[in-house]
């Protein structure tokens, strides 16, 4: 198994991993794959955090972390995380997740912000985001909009959330 960076010729191969991914998933829109169309166009994109797994040359996962702004300050929003079905329940999303969290350390970014399940961010380092003082800009229950404060000596920052305009919320 091998993590690395996207790269253009990967873009189809990831548009089917998210898609197949999304379409046994409890919640989604049918439409992840076309967010991450889109927003590997915007000014939210950052290349270094588009990540693909993969098994003897064939891709089976992917991740993007994009900007996002809280209160003032930048933070990242973790969407979609990809995995093929086959290959979920494996360890493989995590691997990504923690990966991704290295880099963005790297990149000096301090916080991720993630919408998903309260029975599997919380393993990797998400909790709540109101318990930072962070707040979504919809309505969502507070157990599935989570946080995590990827460096210790992260500044305290709070707010509401401001997405990029491709992730449509308003």
């Amino acid at each position: 198994m091998t993590i690395r960076r996207e790269q253009p010729a990967d873009y189809e191969s990831v548009y089917q991993v998210v898609k197949n991914a999304f379409q046994t998933a409890q919640e989604s829109d049918g439409n992840e794959q076309e967010l991450v169309n889109a927003l590997r166009q915007s000014v939210a994109f950052i290349p270094e955090l588009s990540l693909v797994t993969e098994i003897n040359g064939k891709i089976i996962a992917h991740i993007l972390f994009t900007k996002l702004k809280i209160g003032g300050h930048t933070a990242l929003a973790l969407a979609p995380l990809s995995v093929l079905p086959i290959y979920q329940r494996q360890g493989i999303g995590t691997s990504l997740v923690q990966e991704g969290h290295q880099i963005t350390r790297s990149l000096g970014y301090s916080y991720s912000v993630v919408l998903g399940s309260e029975k599997y961010y919380p393993r990797i380092g998400y909790m709540p985001a109101e318990k930072f003082g962070i707040q979504p800009c919809f309505k969502v229950p507070s157990k599935n909009f989570m946080a995590c404060k990827l460096c210790e000596n992260a500044p305290i920052i709070s707010g509401i959330v401001e997405y990029a305009p491709e992730f449509g919320i308003h």
